[in-house]
């Protein structure tokens, strides 16, 4: 499947800059790039070592385009396994258009989404979970993220994989090989190293799938909903948490008719406030409709925060433990935290009372910034980071998490058959399926479609 041709693209974002990279890579890279550029020094590019810069100038024929830095990375020592050009030219569009299209005439092709990537993999410079790391890490805008893709980019998460596979596939061959002495009545397999065998892996798969619950969340953003009634702080709550004014913010109750979402990165780890708008009895059709989605983003919510007007608690306090029962009941596993707000406003007797009543209550001042650290603090001890500490695997992709499934669903079978005295014949059968699903995580079972699907999502450079 490997294309034997020369490709070519931007590595850089487009757009206009300082800098912009182009990268060239195939049998040709050093070649094609030797004939459009000319060093400062009289160098030939294909005399000179790998992992080398060379000073000089892009020319088409005796027209400068621009004085540029290259990089030489031979094979098999490059990103692709194959030789690679990297070109440092100045930032214009202008300029990257003129070298694209310079070695696009001298044979090059336009490179395909994730194509170096997908070349650096069918060359076995990575495995396939590797290179979707690589898509992870580019995308990564939070500490935990950048954690989680690079560990996997460093095959963290495949080298655990494969030590289970090559492990179960030993047994396996020994399974198949009492096969071929049936008749003789002999066990090549040790079946209590075997059951040992598949108790391990069954705990490390039961792990790795089970911390899908966090990854997920971590590399997506946790989404927080902010919900109460009208006019009770939850813009002035959503700008103080992300120190800007991006929610309007008014007495008039109703305001917010629409949901408001921006995220922010708290201890390393993304969340998504949604600012909704005030749950309240309305006949205006806007706000209606604004109430309606409010319930749609709880539903989306990991976390709710529901937050009220500590001055209106005599008043609405009846009121609220309702609309707090109702929350709890309809949403058992959410976190609830229950935030007063506009404590500055009420004295050291009410705020008692409130406590009295709600013992889990939070106090707030969205206005004045009180108890916002305490309530980011509360916000970190509902994610379960502690993998993240201690450096252990995470699983972020679905594809994984689906294939780990599926592989723990056979280790399953495999484990019942071995309790329950079943034939080599069929534990083969279920062993082969599990060692199938482990190979599609890092690539020894795959198609061009699966690839297809994987390498589409990534930038046209990489």
């Amino acid at each position: 499947m490997i294309n034997q041709d020369t490709i070519v693209a931007l590595a850089t974002p487009s757009g206009a800059g300082a800098i912009a990279i182009i990268r060239i890579s195939g049998k040709q890279a050093i070649g094609i790039a030797e004939k459009q550029f000319q060093s400062v020094s009289g160098k030939q590019l294909s005399k000179q070592a790998t992992h080398t810069i060379h000073l000089g100038h892009i020319m088409d024929g005796d027209r400068t385009i621009d004085q540029v830095l290259l990089s030489i990375f031979k094979n098999p020592n490059s990103y692709t396994g194959e030789d690679v050009v990297e070109i440092s030219c100045h930032g214009s569009n202008y300029i990257q258009q003129e070298i694209i299209q310079l070695f696009l005439r001298q044979g090059c092709r336009m490179a395909t989404a994730g194509e170096f990537t997908l070349r650096a993999f069918l060359n076995g410079k990575l495995d396939l979970s590797q290179a979707e790391a690589v898509a992870d890490l580019i995308s990564s805008d939070n500490e935990a993220a950048h954690q989680i893709a690079m560990q996997q980019m460093r095959g963290g998460f495949s080298s655990e994989i494969a030590k289970l596979r090559e492990e179960l596939l030993n047994f396996a061959s020994l399974i198949e090989l009492e096969l071929d002495f049936a008749e003789e009545d002999v066990e090549f397999a040790d079946r209590k190293q075997f059951k040992d065998l598949i108790e391990r892996i069954s705990i490390v798969l039961k792990r790795l799938i089970d911390s899908f619950a966090v990854g997920n969340v971590i590399k997506e953003g946790i989404p927080v909903a902010i919900v109460g009634e009208p006019n009770v702080g939850k813009s002035t709550l959503l700008n103080a948490l992300l120190n800007e004014d991006r929610a309007i913010v008014s007495e008039i109750a109703g305001t917010t008719r629409d949901t408001i979402e921006d995220e922010i990165s708290i201890g390393g780890i993304g969340f998504r406030f949604i600012d909704t708008a005030g749950i309240r009895e309305t006949e205006d059709v806007v706000e209606s409709i604004g109430i309606k989605k409010t319930f749609e983003k709880i539903d989306q919510a990991q976390v709710v925060i529901y937050l009220f007007d500590a001055h209106d608690f005599n008043d609405k306090s009846s009121v609220l433990k309702v609309e707090l029962e109702k929350i709890k009941n309809k949403y058992p596993q959410k976190p609830l935290l229950v935030i007063a707000n506009k404590i500055d406003k009420v004295d050291d007797v009410l705020i008692a009372k409130i406590q009295s009543e709600i013992p889990e209550i939070k106090l707030l001042s969205a206005k004045s910034g009180f108890g916002i650290e305490q309530l980011t603090n509360s916000l970190l001890e509902l994610i379960n980071t502690g993998s993240l500490r201690n450096n252990e695997t995470i699983i972020t992709n679905s594809r994984h998490y689906d294939a780990l499934l599926k592989a723990f669903q056979e280790i399953q079978k495999v484990k019942y058959g071995l309790e329950t005295g079943l034939s080599g014949d069929f534990l083969a059968i279920d062993i082969r399926q599990a060692l199938y699903h482990f190979g599609e995580i890092t690539g020894e079972i795959t198609n061009d479609d699966l690839l297809g699907n994987i390498f589409a999502n990534f930038c046209i450079g990489k």
